[in-house]
């Protein structure tokens, strides 16, 4: 982060990035669910049981399991985003104070 920007453009920044992760982790927790999800879908669907039946059974499970996986997900990752973005915060704003009682000093 930049020294001369102001603390709650940099607080902004690191927001912005955290988000921007948290959809990336989304995505692609979504598409494990989906293909772990499918994988499963073909060794539980009854074997007696007509094909279309089965692939729309296959499908609302798997759409239900994937949203939820995609929720957990998500609020997992944001919340460990915001967990860093706001240990970096206190660290910047922390080593900014001790910078300016040195200069003080002087």
């Amino acid at each position: 982060m930049d020294d001369e920007k102001p603390i709650t453009e940099q607080a902004l920044d690191t927001i912005t990035t955290a988000v921007e992760a948290t959809s990336e982790a989304a995505v692609t927790a979504v598409k494990k669910v989906r293909k772990a999800a499918k994988k499963v879908a073909k060794k539980v669907a009854p074997k007696k049981a007509s094909k279309k039946k089965a692939k729309k059974a296959s499908k609302k499970s798997a759409k239900k399991a994937s949203k939820k996986a995609s929720k957990k997900a998500a609020k997992k990752s944001s919340k460990k985003a915001a967990k860093k973005a706001a240990k970096k915060a206190t660290r910047k704003s922390a080593k900014k104070a001790a910078k300016s009682k040195r200069k003080a000093k002087r």
